[in-house]
């Protein structure tokens, strides 16, 4: 029989829909969107359905997003968390408690189909089965939503045939059983329960429960990406726990390249800037300022100023002029963020910021606080401090907490890791203990660095191990049964960091003998380097399985590498050969008058080695008396020899001598002539289209700006079709398409990148820091970087966070007999080796190439082995429990939390 329905006619939610569901026992339903609101409609008879409810509808994922179970989980999170600010208000909790309780009983699932796969879903159909068996079936316009059904115009033709019912059952079941239909994840599902019991906290609520999950969950970073993963979460909640306990957060944050540092960083001082009332300053690489900013604003809606060394900028590029350096103490903003270069130079600035005082500090890149006299007897020596590591001692009593990152807390060695927890312990007794803690001594630290690093055996026994334990007495949550016994016999708050000596006779002897039977485990599980350095490494995260879900705690993802064989590495043409010998004739001549001739030829053979136009242009600018920097190299944050260097070669080009000049002619010449045939550019085309590189979207890198422009430019032309990105510094990213160069913003990149729009981005080592690049499977190395950390920045663009692949692959370009791959081949054996024992490569091997560079091989050697071969601390920082922020139904009123963010110094 047929039925016609007409919302003009009748209420068809009534007359139809309810009707029909009433004491039905299925029900399947073709929708073109899904919404909550039907439970407005139809919950009750919904509810009382004695079977299941499926319904597969619409959704914008785009068909990549669903390729993997894992990038299809995350798509549909994006997506649902996209517009969940729409499903807010008390108003909608009981139909979102009722539909939370229809889908965690599995009495209704909903599939979703990518949009791109049919288009929109404009069929509306649907079976529904009776109690006593029959079934009916119903095609129309109305979508399963309020409005589709309550609201809107719409017509509905029900037909009980078997025909008509196996035929709409037949579409459904095609639908429901697609390959790219996919389920909602348990995250949308758990959501929706949150959202049902939703309520929003006042300021004043927020700091009275003490709560950090009720200002979080709220977040871009939680609405928008991926939420906070379980290390990252166990960090944040360990540094504000302390923060608001008075104890100071004071940490060393070690985790490896690509697990998330800065928004664990920036998550935790934001947390401490609502719960006080003074600054927060980020210290941080002058190359990483903006890149700051912006993870702040777009993953935390987090405001903040820059200091770009002559006034404040906020978040939307607002300017505060200033009258001179005094203004550093005015910032407009309650997060401030400077550069270290500001501090290596000393001056007036860094002066006024060690007068100010501090809620947080944070400090990135924290490693380059040294002390000038390290070497490997030197452990009980006090420090020489260079400029930064003197301003961190002093600006440390100026804060309540102090949080330091770095991916290396050991360059090489293990004193440059107390050094760190030196800086943290002046003005927090915590740390290291007071004055005369047995951990403080001076004369004290080869014997603590001995015990630590398991050189010589523990104290054992109570009056031994004793003065070592009570100098600090660690927080009750290191070991309740011990610590936490004491703290309570002693009537010792957590804010308390020392247990007075004068009351050991209070010791009980139950106590006496568990610090007996528990001193090695304090020395190997609890000593401050244990407690102030947390360190995770990807290995950990992605071989350790949680209890909970049985699945490793970070998604693995592997790397395969190419380039690194012999055979794998390009030979080096005649023409170019030709060059290499012209730029060494070049240096020699100049180093008869010039004592920075080695940093020349440096420069001059890797310019040449990335691509034959950076090699030319850097020779017509020495030419012509216009050095040029390698991109995103910031002058301000070098050491002061690096500094001295570039000054004398600044004005190179008048006193060029007419040899000089003539050798150099020379070499622009056999570039010019043979800038066609860049062998590099040849390798490129053939990994991209012939390995086929392309399809699974490729990131290349060069540390300069010619290559990518030249390589970008060139590859146009094989491609006019297809889009290439070019992301890089100083205002110069851009899209290339059929030979047109179009500016665009960083942003415009990375949104096109995640829409697939773009497969091809080039980058500058300006641009890597804080690129999350998780759609793009293979990267390239044109050129290998001076600071060899920089390629493990560069592959963690791909190797992070959210990058649905297993594995990614890897190709380093070097030409044979190039500086690159003499460097390689010394490093190519260990570095494999010290990546394991460091999680990055340490910075002190930047030296070796310049020692490979001026031809002393032996002096390059010195350098690798100076590397230790065992880890000092064994990185026993592997530290993850259970932190549930995302359930929080108690969410900070958002309005109030930008009020107290947006208030300056």
């Amino acid at each position: 029989m047929i039925n016609r329905f007409s919302s003009r006619r009748q209420q068809i939610h009534e007359t139809f829909l309810n009707d029909r569901l009433r004491g039905a026992k299925s029900y399947d339903r073709i929708a073109g969107y899904f919404s909550s609101s039907i439970l407005e409609v139809a919950g009750e008879a919904l509810e009382g359905m004695e079977g299941k409810i499926r319904i597969i509808c619409n959704s914008d994922l785009d068909i990549r997003d669903v390729e993997t179970a894992k990038a299809a989980e995350i798509a549909i999170r994006k997506e649902w968390c996209a517009g969940v600010e729409d499903k807010y208000g008390e108003n909608g909790h009981p139909r979102f408690a009722k539909l939370y309780q229809l889908l965690k009983s599995e009495k209704m699932e909903v599939r979703v189909l990518p949009s791109s796969l049919f288009g929109l879903i404009h069929g509306k159909a649907g079976v529904i089965t009776m109690s006593d068996g029959s079934k009916t079936a119903f095609m129309g316009s109305a979508n399963e939503t309020y409005s589709g059904w309550k609201l809107n115009y719409e017509l509905v033709w029900e037909d009980d045939s078997e025909d008509a019912v196996h035929w709409v059952q037949e579409e459904f079941n095609d639908l429901w059983n697609h390959p790219k239909a996919t389920k909602l994840s348990e995250f949308v599902i758990e959501d929706i329960g949150r959202i049902s019991r939703r309520y929003v906290l006042s300021f004043e609520e927020w700091l009275r429960k003490k709560e950090p999950a009720g200002a979080i969950v709220e977040t871009p970073v939680y609405r928008k990406e991926y939420g906070l993963w379980a290390h990252q979460k166990y960090f944040v909640k360990l540094a504000f726990e302390d923060h608001v306990s008075g104890r100071g957060a004071r940490y060393v944050l070690a985790d490896m390249v690509g697990l998330g540092k800065t928004v664990q960083l920036a998550l935790s001082a934001q947390l401490m800037a609502l719960q006080g009332e003074k600054p927060v300053l980020i210290i941080a690489p002058k190359t990483l300022l903006w890149q700051w900013q912006d993870e702040m604003q777009t993953l935390l809606d987090m405001p903040s100023a820059v200091w770009d060394g002559r006034q404040w900028v906020d978040e939307h590029g607002y300017k505060y002029p200033v009258a001179g350096p005094e203004g550093i103490r005015k910032c407009p903003r309650r997060v401030g963020v400077v550069s270290q270069g500001l501090i290596t130079r000393g001056g007036e600035v860094a002066k006024h910021l060690l007068a100010g005082s501090y809620e947080c500090i944070v400090v990135d890149e924290c490693h380059r606080a040294r002390r000038r006299n390290l070497k490997a007897d030197g452990e009980n020596e006090p420090p020489d401090p260079n400029n930064l590591m003197r301003f961190l001692q002093e600006i440390a009593y100026r804060t309540k907490s102090l949080l330091l990152a770095t991916a290396t807390p050991v360059q090489l060695y293990p004193i440059e890791a107390y050094d760190l927890l030196d800086i943290l312990s002046r003005g927090n007794d915590h740390v290291l203990g007071n004055d005369f803690s047995m951990w403080r001594r001076i004369g004290n630290r080869k014997k603590v660095l001995d015990i630590v690093l398991g050189r010589e055996e523990p104290p054992t026994g109570f009056d031994e191990t004793w003065e070592w334990i009570r100098n600090p007495l660690p927080a009750a949550r290191e070991n309740d049964q011990l610590f936490g016994s004491l703290r309570r016999r002693m009537d010792m708050s957590e804010r308390d960091a020392v247990l007075e000596g004068n009351k050991i006779d209070q010791i009980s002897p139950i106590d006496k003998r568990r610090v007996e039977r528990l001193a090695v485990d304090f020395f190997q599980q609890h000593n401050p380097f244990i407690r102030h350095i947390i360190r995770r490494t990807r290995t950990y995260l992605e071989n350790t399985l949680d209890p909970e879900t049985n699945e490793p705690y970070l998604k693995p993802v592997r790397v395969q590498l190419f380039g690194e064989s012999d055979k794998e590495a390009i030979q080096l043409p005649g023409y170019l050969e030709d060059a290499y010998q012209a730029a060494e004739e070049f240096c020699r001549e100049l180093s008869e008058r010039m004592r920075s001739a080695g940093f020349m030829r440096t420069m001059l053979l890797r310019r040449i080695g990335s691509s034959i136009e950076a090699g030319k242009n850097t020779a017509i600018k020495m030419l012509g008396g216009l050095m040029q920097e390698d991109e995103g190299e910031e002058e301000d944050d070098a050491d002061e020899e690096t500094q001295e260097v570039k000054q004398s070669t600044s004005n190179i080009a008048k006193t060029l001598t007419d040899k000089e000049r003539a050798v150099l002619l020379r070499l622009i010449g056999a570039l010019e002539k043979h800038k066609d045939k860049d062998p590099k550019f040849l390798e490129l085309k053939r990994y991209l289209l012939e390995k086929r590189w392309l399809e699974m979207g490729c990131i290349i890198f060069s540390q300069y700006y010619d290559t990518v422009k030249y390589m970008a430019d060139q590859l146009t032309l094989e491609i006019p079709a297809g889009s290439i990105g070019i992301y890089a510094g100083s205002n110069k990213s851009a899209i290339v398409k059929g030979g047109r160069y179009i500016r665009a913003t960083k942003e415009e990149l990375k949104a096109s990148v995640k829409k697939g729009e773009i497969r091809i981005l080039f980058g500058t080592d300006a641009a890597s820091e804080g690129l999350n690049l998780q759609r793009l499977g293979t990267l390239i190395n044109l050129d290998l970087p001076w600071n060899p950390t920089r390629l493990e920045q560069r592959k963690g663009r791909i190797q992070r966070i959210g990058q649905i692949r297993d594995t990614v692959f890897v190709y380093n370009m070097r030409y044979k007999g190039s500086v690159e791959d003499r460097v390689h081949e010394l490093l190519s054996s260990r570095l494999e080796h010290i990546f394991d024992l460091f999680g990055q490569i340490p910075d002190v091997l930047e030296d070796a190439w310049v020692e490979i560079a001026v031809g002393s091989k032996e002096k390059a050697r010195e350098v690798i082995s100076s590397v230790p071969n065992q880890h000092p601390f064994e990185m026993k920082y592997n530290r993850i429990e259970r932190v549930d922020f995302e359930s929080c139904a108690e969410v900070l009123n958002n309005i109030e939390r930008l009020e107290v963010l947006l208030k300056g110094w």
